[in-house]
């Protein structure tokens, strides 16, 4: 008899679609290899957000492209495996299509949920902590129901080249910046690490914060009990978090060797 499915994965921040459709293909391919792996002992998937750098829903269109992925995750939840999709600040505009058409359960706010006997605080982590108000009020400009509503009003071909466009020159401008610094993080000024800290003075009873959005991968302890951990991406990491029901490891996917140790 087979062993029943335990293992809890995380990954964030896949940017598909950038920088172009050749490396885009690349790790939208690489990604589907990773599911594959990872089917079989999964009791559940959480996409910590921004899996594609630019998305939104008309009433009845949805951007070109991305036909493997989608496949594959409608895939996965037709055997039975429930995957988390947290929006994150560039799939902020996915509505109901990938709950209709692909099967997966959409978290819009942070979520806390206990797995195993662990409390998860989790979300994408945009917006969250101390600071970067002009995002934040970006943000609101971006979920305000009126604006949604008069961007959907743009011809599909234009608002989708017009999104992309801003959106491929901060992904691209991150990508190089993140590639310079080494993922040296001063964790002390880090806007999620003040965030966690805030948190846990109302619940102290969370064991783990799981963010995407900053795209470095790190497991950083603020308690003898409670784990910040930050996913990374799968731009220039190709990291994610597997949590086994009694504790939880960051590691990188290598398509030859499969799981590699962080």
């Amino acid at each position: 008899m087979a062993e029943p499915k335990k293992n809890i994965y995380f990954a964030s921040d896949f940017h598909l679609g950038v920088p172009d459709h050749e490396n885009s293909l690349f790790r939208e391919k690489l990604f589907i290899q990773w599911l594959t792996t990872i089917e079989n002992d999964a009791a559940e998937i959480y996409l910590m957000g921004d899996l594609f750098d630019f998305w939104f829903e008309y009433k009845t269109v949805v951007p070109k492209g991305f036909v493997r992925v989608l496949g594959k995750l409608a895939s996965l939840t037709d055997k039975g495996i429930p995957i988390h999709f947290f929006r994150g600040n560039h799939d902020i505009w996915a509505f109901d299509y990938l709950e209709r058409e692909a099967g997966l359960q959409l978290y819009r706010k942070p979520e806390v949920k206990v797995i195993e006997n662990k409390t998860f605080f989790l979300a994408h982590g945009d917006g969250l902590g101390p600071g970067d108000e002009g995002y934040k009020l970006l943000k609101k400009i971006f979920e305000n129901k009126i604006n949604q509503f008069l961007f959907r009003w743009l011809h599909p071909d234009i608002g989708s080249r017009l999104g992309l466009y801003f959106s491929k020159k901060s992904r691209i401008a991150n990508i190089e910046r993140e590639a310079k610094n080494d993922f040296k993080v001063d964790i002390d000024s880090e806007m999620l690490f003040s965030f966690c800290r805030e948190i846990l003075k109302t619940h102290p009873s969370v064991d783990y914060f799981i963010f995407g959005h900053r795209h470095f991968p790190i497991v950083h302890s603020l308690n003898t009990q409670s784990k910040m951990v930050l996913l990374g991406d799968w731009v220039t990491n190709f990291t994610y978090a597997i949590f086994d029901g009694n504790e939880l490891k960051l590691r990188s996917f290598n398509p030859d060797q499969h799981h590699t140790h962080q």
